[in-house]
């Protein structure tokens, strides 16, 4: 038997709790830009986490062209 990876994703309740705790102008600019592409506050949020790990990372510019 296979061991399959799980792949986890940043929950809305865990992205809010986490952007409460952010300076104000920060998390504005988390929500202005979530609204701006039209995705989910933890997507971006998480997308932005990956992007800070890993310059490689797969980005919301790669996934929805302009």
């Amino acid at each position: 038997m296979q061991a399959t990876e799980q792949i986890h994703h940043l929950d809305a309740e865990t992205a809010r709790a986490f952007l409460e705790k952010l300076p104000r102008y920060i998390r504005e600019a988390f929500y202005a830009r979530a609204a701006e592409i039209e995705y989910p506050i933890e997507a971006v949020l998480e997308s932005a986490i990956a992007a800070s790990l890993d310059p490689e990372a797969l980005s919301f510019a790669d996934c929805k062209p302009e």
